[in-house]
């Protein structure tokens, strides 16, 4: 079972780099990691000329491209793809998805705040935790964007309880 957690907050808050100090802390742990990067726009993998990308423009509606060492799924939507597609595609094959944006979905969030850039962009009742540069009134777990490891221990805990509920539940049947 995969800990989902979304990273949201304002654009420029941090939010990247604090997906980079808790993938780095995870893997020290020795955990398993996903990143999915929501955008907004559209972006391009393939390049002109190349193979995927001449696979595509003949009208492949799904191109994937294996190598010893990295696996990249290129696929037309008909729609946006929803918080749930995205999850789904993953599987349960790592420990933590940590998901930068779908501040929509119902994954437990980590808002990036800092005070120049405003407001909270997620009611607190729906955060996990905040990473913040100024005290909030707020009742949820607040850190410095410094507190990577806390805020690790946080999510490690998370994991741990949401597999002891998990067992518990299956052994029940």
């Amino acid at each position: 079972m995969s800990l989902v957690v979304s990273i949201v907050g304002r654009s420029n808050s941090g939010k990247t780099t604090l997906l980079e100090k808790l993938i780095v802390e995870l893997k020290r742990r020795g955990y398993t990691v996903a990143a999915v990067k929501h955008s907004g726009s559209d972006f391009q993998l393939d390049h002109p000329g190349k193979d995927s990308w001449r696979l595509a423009e003949a009208g492949s509606d799904a191109v994937l491209l294996a190598s010893s060492q990295r696996l990249a799924l290129l696929q037309r939507t008909t729609h946006p793809p929803t918080f749930e597609d995205v999850i789904g595609m993953l599987g349960d094959k790592f420990d933590f998805v940590l998901v930068e944006g779908f501040k929509e979905s119902d994954a437990p969030k980590i808002e990036v705040h800092r005070r120049e850039l405003g407001n909270l962009v997620s009611p607190p009742e729906k955060l996990f935790a905040v990473v913040t540069d100024e005290q909030l009134d707020i009742t949820v777990p607040q850190f410095s964007s410094l507190d990577g490891v806390a805020l690790v221990d946080l999510l490690e805990k998370a994991l741990v309880t949401a597999r002891t509920a998990v067992g518990a539940r299956s052994s029940d049947g």
